[in-house]
């Protein structure tokens, strides 16, 4: 009677803590149940033992013993607000990391099949070259023809040494002058493309190496951002 008695204390016990929200969770989540015995080293040192999980030990591990003394489970300590946060971040961290890896991985693979070899890529360069070389070539030739209707328009001012030059004449050099800057500034931009087109094909042709030399695919780390701004080209 007496077993018996001590049995149905240690659960009444055991369900009030479980009520009362004393258990960390994973004592929740699968309860010691009957004649289990509770022991933990408290922050002064102290050995303590109970028949229920000990308050004082709610921030370390607990042993959960059997009645004979074998180990039935260790309950982990539970987690403050600020340590449950920081493993939250913690797991965010390791979760944009893999997908980090497994779109390196994604991309590297892309990037193999669709250029198999360096000819493959050089091929690709050209005709991502073509349209920008042939643009800035157009506004070098335009330019190259407005200096040449510039010339006779400054020769014709010529005529009007000491005398003020007729505003047509003056309107028609500023217009061709402004067409001439217009030209320079695209220019200016066409060649910057160029050099971007190239500096992303140069990043790409690296990695690509690396890979044929038989490199794992996401092994590489990131890839350049310019090289992901052109990747879906």
């Amino acid at each position: 009677m007496g077993i018996a008695r001590s049995q149905a204390w240690a659960g009444m016990l055991l369900g009030a803590a479980l009520a009362a929200g004393a258990l960390p969770a994973q004592a929740q989540a699968k309860p010691a149940g009957l004649g289990a015995i509770f022991t933990c080293v408290n922050a002064g040192g102290r050995n303590l033992t109970a028949d229920r999980p000990i308050a004082e030990c709610l921030d370390r591990q607990q042993r959960v013993l059997n009645s004979d003394g074998s180990l039935r489970m260790i309950l982990q300590p539970s987690l403050t607000s600020d340590e449950r946060a920081a493993l939250e971040e913690t797991e965010r961290r390791k979760l944009h990391e893999r997908s980090a890896r497994l779109d390196a991985i994604r991309r590297d693979r892309n990037l193999i099949a669709r250029y198999p070899n360096e000819a493959a890529h050089d091929r690709a360069r050209h005709v991502a070259l073509d349209p920008v070389r042939n643009a800035l070539q157009a506004s070098e030739e335009r330019v190259s023809e407005l200096r040449k209707e510039r010339q006779p328009l400054m020769a014709e001012t010529e005529f009007y040494r000491g005398k003020p030059v007729p505003a047509k004449l003056t309107s028609q050099i500023d217009a061709v002058d402004v067409s001439i800057e217009a030209q320079r500034a695209l220019g200016l931009n066409q060649q910057a493309e160029l050099e971007r087109v190239n500096g992303l094909y140069d990043a790409e042709l690296g990695r690509l190496r690396r890979l044929w030399s038989g490199a794992e695919p996401g092994s590489l780390g990131p890839l350049p951002q310019s090289a992901l701004a052109g990747a879906g080209r």
